[in-house]
């Protein structure tokens, strides 16, 4: 079993004295009927939260973290496409925002700080985040206790749904209890990724580089940890002792020149990753998460895309299925970028009342009750 890859945890709310209005109950757990939210940082991925918060009755925006000091001052409604304004703007004074008694926070950076982890939690925020965090297990042992003490000092809780994104992960687990015997679950994100405009974070996974690059295999093995703590998340909740993860990636180079916009994939420089991240039991695979990515036209990847989240598990019996990401009849925004942004940040901020309701310490989908979107009348 690898130490400190996941953390699993059960037991009564223990948030519920720190609210005094009128309560509710949720999944037998005393609530108040609306929950406070901090947003921290409104790029691609927190704007679609902010926007989710503001437009949801249950949830209360408090606070506005802005890392970039242009948004600073900005109400939120600006800042998130909301036609009115909200009277809540945005600030980088950390010390101010926990200041205001938050009950939540959705957090969404690319990557998690945890000296603001621990100043949050320790704060008796809760944390619900997207930034490259499930299980806590790409971080340092002592990063990590870091964190679990701060949960404990805060009786607060921290998910993280990754930004693969993680409600993947919980549809792989759904289909493994159609089936007497689990051999492997795999996930493969099989898309052309080339909407996704971050010339560095698509640099760092090979894209525009020498298939030759030395350590190029293992800067996308960093770039991509995450996708281990989905693996292992998912073994705890098959009952897998995993033994070792390894990682394998291949590199496929463009047959032609591709601008972008954003960045080029000059021919004969990498325009296809495929690879995954995989947990053992001994020689048996048993998790796997992964990636089949292209950038541009001029390239064929190893398998073919199937645009969208390719979910299978292996055993008695084989279950499949491929989740695709699609535009509804009233989307105007131009190319479907956005979408891809949506449907990361939302399973993020549709758990915050489960999260709430949590008990302390680190939680992942294995621990909580299903994470459900909201009707809007």
């Amino acid at each position: 079993m690898i130490a400190g890859l996941w953390m699993t945890g059960s037991g009564p709310c223990r948030h519920a004295s720190r609210h005094n209005l009128q309560t509710v109950y949720y999944r037998g757990v005393p609530m108040t009927a609306t929950i406070k939210v901090l947003q921290w940082t409104t790029g691609n991925i927190g704007r679609r939260s902010l926007h989710a918060i503001i437009g949801r009755p249950d949830l209360e925006l408090v606070g506005v973290y802005a890392h970039g000091a242009d948004k600073v001052g900005r109400d939120a409604a600006e800042l998130a496409g909301w036609p009115e304004p909200t009277g809540v703007l945005a600030t980088n004074d950390i010390d101010a925002l926990l200041s205001l008694g938050a009950d939540a926070c959705c957090y969404n950076p690319l990557w998690p700080s945890v000296d603001e982890l621990v100043a949050l939690l320790s704060n008796g925020v809760n944390v619900c985040t997207s930034a490259a965090w499930i299980t806590g297990g790409k971080q340092s042992p002592a990063d990590r206790e870091r964190i679990l003490i701060a949960c404990e000092a805060g009786k607060s809780t921290i998910f993280g749904n990754g930004a693969h994104p993680g409600m993947t992960n919980m549809v792989g687990m759904v289909l493994s209890g159609s089936c007497e015997r689990v051999d492997e679950i795999r996930i493969t994100e099989s898309v052309d990724c080339s909407t996704y405009e971050s010339a560095g974070t698509q640099s760092a996974m090979g894209f525009g580089q020498d298939p030759e690059t030395p350590d190029l295999a293992e800067s996308v093995r960093r770039e991509s940890e995450v996708f281990a703590e989905s693996a292992a998340m998912m073994a705890d909740a098959i009952g897998a002792q995993l033994d070792r993860m390894t990682f394998d990636v291949q590199f496929t180079a463009a047959t032609g020149d591709t601008d972008l916009g954003f960045m080029t994939i000059p021919a004969g420089t990498v325009g296809s990753v495929y690879g995954y991240h995989r947990g053992w039991v001994g020689e048996r695979n048993v998790v796997s998460v992964g990636f089949n990515w292209t950038m541009g036209d001029h390239v064929v990847p190893p398998k073919p895309l199937e645009h969208g989240h390719v979910i299978q598990v292996f055993g008695l019996p084989n279950m499949r299925t491929v989740l695709h990401c699609l535009p509804p009849r009233d989307w105007t925004e131009p190319g479907f970028m956005g979408l891809g942004m949506i449907y990361t940040a939302m399973p993020v901020t549709n758990a915050v009342p489960a999260v709430v309701a949590a008990a302390p310490g680190i939680a992942t989908l294995k621990d909580l009750p299903p994470v459900t979107g909201r009707f809007m009348p």
